[in-house]
């Protein structure tokens, strides 16, 4: 990234940082579960004990748990910070907090890895659990303040453009097929060359959306930082906050997914978790322009009731 952008950037501000309250205990290990991807292999192991066995880790100090994972005082501390917490000492008291909470009613056993030869039964109840764990999490991670700038820009703004490729796209398409429901000027791009045509025409009063699992697939992030240069409020969905398209994002809105499996990759569990934003997003604009969504809203539905009528026999 240039100097310039940098510049622009710091000035607009970045919703990827640790500022505000630190997370709950009870969203800690959905944090672990998000960030841990991004982290170096020695953050990552310090991350991973303590999503692993909160109550054993809450009972070391900074120097037992850097032992404890063969890394350093300062990782561990580096780790504590990149989770939300001031420092060491918080996050023992988050993982207090937590193991607590698994004692009084620990989550059912279930493994969402599927075996080839797994009867059908058994890859409903999986598929089922990682699901509700995908949500819990994402829900769990939501900066609501992030989400409700977000709401807000999209509320007031004259157009909205929403890029994604492949699983994304599709994700792209149902938020703007909503917005466009309850009046909205609304456009998803999932060809890259249209998208960066569409963001050179985007100006202040003006929101684009990019949807990356990833937070670097290339088609997504150059529309988005055409659009943050023109301007425009830009929006990251992201399973990693701290990943490139972030750095053209007013507002980050973070997801979270479940272990990758051979079964079902990264592009599956995603897909779940953005719809939850994208659903999110829908709603608080709903609510912050009612008075015109509601009549836009019940005109399309009677628009189309009649192709949901059973034909006379």
């Amino acid at each position: 990234m240039t100097e310039d952008v940098k510049g622009i950037f710091r000035t607009r501000g970045s919703s990827g940082g640790s500022g505000g309250a630190p997370p709950a205990p009870a969203a800690l290990a959905a944090k672990v579960r998000t960030l841990a991807p991004s982290m170096t292999r020695s953050m990552q192991r310090v991350a991973e004990a303590v999503a692993g066995d909160p109550a054993g880790c809450a009972a070391l100090t900074v120097t037992g748990l850097a032992e404890l994972t063969g890394t350093s005082e300062a990782t561990v501390v580096r780790t504590a910070r990149l989770l939300g917490y001031p420092g060491y000492r918080d996050l023992r008291l988050a993982l207090a907090g937590l193991a607590a909470q698994q004692q009084s009613g620990r989550a059912p056993a279930i493994t969402t890895d599927i075996a080839v030869d797994d009867p059908i039964a058994d890859v409903v109840a999986k598929l089922a659990y990682d699901e509700q764990q995908t949500l819990a999490d994402t829900a769990a991670g939501l900066d609501t303040a992030q989400l409700g700038a977000a709401v807000g820009a999209l509320a007031g703004a004259r157009r909205t453009d929403v890029y994604g490729i492949g699983a994304s796209g599709l994700v792209a398409q149902d938020l703007t097929q909503k917005l466009l429901r309850i009046g909205l000027i609304a456009h998803a791009h999932s060809d890259p060359h249209l998208a960066v045509t569409n963001a050179v025409q985007l100006r202040a009063g003006d929101v684009a959306i990019a949807i990356t699992h990833s937070g670097s697939t290339g088609d997504v992030i150059e529309p988005l930082r055409v659009a943050f240069e023109r301007g425009a409020t830009t929006v990251a969905i992201t399973g990693r906050p701290n990943s490139s398209v972030t750095q053209y994002a007013d507002h980050v809105l973070t997801t979270s997914t479940s272990r990758e499996s051979e079964l079902r990759p990264a592009a599956m569990s995603s897909r779940t978790s953005q719809l939850l934003v994208v659903d999110c997003l829908f709603v608080g604009v709903a609510q912050r322009t009612y008075e015109a969504a509601a009549p836009a809203l019940a005109a399309s539905y009677e628009a189309l009731a009649h192709r949901h009528r059973s034909s006379p026999r």
